[in-house]
């Protein structure tokens, strides 16, 4: 594993490399983001280095907590530059390609978090401007540091990292995997996996961002099933936190998924060093033992409204057998 890099891919540039953040300004300027407006959060701006990044910005925009549709909405009217930095977790990132979408802006994209948002152009759309939106948008610049995307307490980092796992495994299985794709979900997990069996030195929050790195692109280049379509509604609908509402369903997903897809689940298990009867135990031990999904919030009597929006969803065919509504239902309940 290479701490530092600069990977250069169809039009995009990934910097990764401990001090990024830091050295963000320079950075940025070095690949054409001279002038930016820039979106962040007050958690993140306190920080040292995102404070001086964010005087660097013609324009700073406050990402408050809620829905990216309607925080890319809100946000829309007043985020107009021909380029936008996104500082922060994949809310923050992913409301930057909302509006991107719109307004044809380009968008560097500075992780805090595994969410793996900087790499992909998976995302939802501004409310309300939906007609306007021109293409979807995958950030031409990421800067990944592995300090501040790593720098979650425990818990949010383990759930934080299961997304991340997530988007590597639920790639496997789609109509649209391909060699690099699976060759980069493989990789990462084997990454993720051996970084949180280790203490959190420097080398391990390195191994462990580029896990997810690496996670990001393969779910942006091979899409998505089962896991995502149940997690992604979730959160919209029942209101669950998006990372640990990952962290809680992973088990489950994984465990429906493996005797449709033996070939590609039995990869898994052997990046994450386990064996398909061992896999939900696996994925649980690396998530922390993460709490279900009432204990993070999750609405129980949106539940039904939730499973309607999930057999509507056209991504829940791509994986092989998709579940009936019966099956559905037991998979969230297992996770409840």
């Amino acid at each position: 594993m290479s701490e530092s890099f600069v990977w250069r891919d169809a039009g995009r540039v990934v910097v990764f490399r401990p001090g990024a953040l830091e050295d963000a300004p320079a950075l940025l300027r070095e690949h054409g983001f001279a002038s930016f407006e820039l979106l962040s959060t007050e958690r993140a701006l306190s920080d040292h280095a995102a404070g001086v990044l964010s005087q660097a910005a013609e324009r700073v925009h406050r990402v408050a907590p809620g829905q990216v549709p309607e925080l890319a909405a809100g946000l829309l009217p007043s985020g107009t530059g021909e380029r936008l930095v996104a500082l922060g977790g994949g809310r923050v990132i992913d409301a930057a390609k909302a509006i991107a979408s719109v307004t044809g802006a380009d968008v560097a994209a500075i992780p805090t978090t595994l969410s793996g948002a900087e790499m992909t152009a998976i995302h939802r759309l501004p409310a309300g401007a939906e007609s306007r939106v021109r293409g979807m948008v995958r950030p031409v610049l990421a800067l990944a540091d592995p300090d501040p995307m790593t720098g979650q307490d425990e818990p949010a980092l383990r759930a934080s990292a299961m997304n991340a796992l997530a988007h590597g495994a639920d790639s496997l299985y789609t109509p649209f995997a391909n060699p690099v794709s699976r060759m980069t979900a493989l990789r990462g997990a084997e990454l993720i996996a051996t970084a949180l069996g280790q203490e959190r030195a420097p080398r391990a929050r390195a191994a462990l961002a580029q896990g997810s790195v690496l996670c990001g692109y393969a779910i942006d280049s091979g899409g998505f099933a089962l896991h995502h379509v149940i997690c992604q509604t979730l959160v919209r609908v029942c209101g669950s936190p998006h990372a640990e509402t990952n962290a809680a369903m992973l088990p489950h997903t994984m465990a429906f998924m493996a005797p449709r897809a033996p070939e590609q689940i039995g990869a898994l298990c052997e990046a994450l060093g386990t064996e398909p009867p061992d896999l939900p135990a696996r994925i649980r031990l690396l998530g922390g033992n993460p709490p279900g999904l009432a204990a993070v919030g999750a609405d129980r009597s949106k539940l039904d409204e939730a499973t309607d929006a999930m057999q509507a969803r056209p991504e829940l065919k791509f994986g092989p057998e998709p579940p009936d509504r019966t099956e559905l239902t037991q998979l969230i309940e297992a996770a409840w």
